[in-house]
């Protein structure tokens, strides 16, 4: 190729980059002009698009979408993940994935609702529907001295992770009293000694078929799932 058109082509490659490069980070053409929030339960658009802080007006291709994601988790810790997003050409979205409790700890006639890995995520004024309550009555056994007041949340949650729908949805309280002694009271003055957290899959299984077989019982005792028992009514 003779050397004038090799020189227009390169001419033409720098100028096609320049602009592209001018059309990014110059021009109004792609400036961030609108933030879209979705994925929101407890929390609303208006708190999370505050916390964002997204740089209205700022070339789309600048903003740190890193630095928003953290900035979220760190000052919303409902925020269980966020997915932080350009939408070409003018917009920043924000993808919410919020927490979900799984029990509920009341102090003071407030209630910090727990999710599925023990966090304590979130305190409120009103218990959510459908969430039990968290009993440690463990003050004076010597679970609490060895394990720790959060080891026993942990088996809490275990436990509440591990029931079948239809009866973590009668759940009104987890009790637990030592490591290997956790109680649920269930909806009609029911209740269910579940013992340890141990062999919580087979625990589930003989539970519903023992419900399924005395369905006016009062009592469940699975903690030993090859000898279950069911009394009163």
């Amino acid at each position: 190729m003779p050397a004038p058109r090799l020189l227009l082509v390169a001419l033409g490659l720098v100028a096609l980059v320049g602009g592209g490069v001018w059309a990014l980070y110059g021009s109004t053409w792609f400036r961030v002009e609108r933030v879209k929030t979705s994925g929101t339960r407890v929390l609303t658009p208006a708190e999370v698009e505050a916390v964002a802080a997204v740089p209205m007006g700022a070339p789309l291709v600048t903003v740190d979408t890193d630095a928003i994601e953290a900035r979220l988790r760190r000052r919303l810790p409902r925020i269980e993940s966020i997915d932080v997003v350009r939408s070409w050409p003018h917009g920043i979205g924000l993808k919410v994935t919020e927490r979900k409790p799984v029990l509920l700890v009341e102090k003071g006639g407030k209630f910090t609702e727990v999710d599925s890995t023990g966090l304590r995520f979130a305190t409120v004024d009103t218990a959510p529907r459908g969430v039990p309550l968290l009993a440690l009555d463990s003050a004076s056994s010597p679970s609490l001295r060895r394990f720790g007041a959060d080891r026993l949340l942990q088996e809490a949650v275990r436990v509440r992770g591990e029931l079948p729908a239809e009866i973590a949805r009668d759940t009104r309280v987890v009790r637990v009293t030592s490591y290997d002694s956790v109680t649920l009271e269930l909806t009609r003055g029911r209740t269910v000694f579940w013992g340890s957290g141990e062999h919580g899959p087979v625990k589930a299984r003989v539970l519903t078929a023992l419900m399924k077989a005395t369905p006016k019982a009062g009592h469940f005792d699975v903690s030993a799932p090859t000898a279950p028992a069911s009394s009163g009514s």
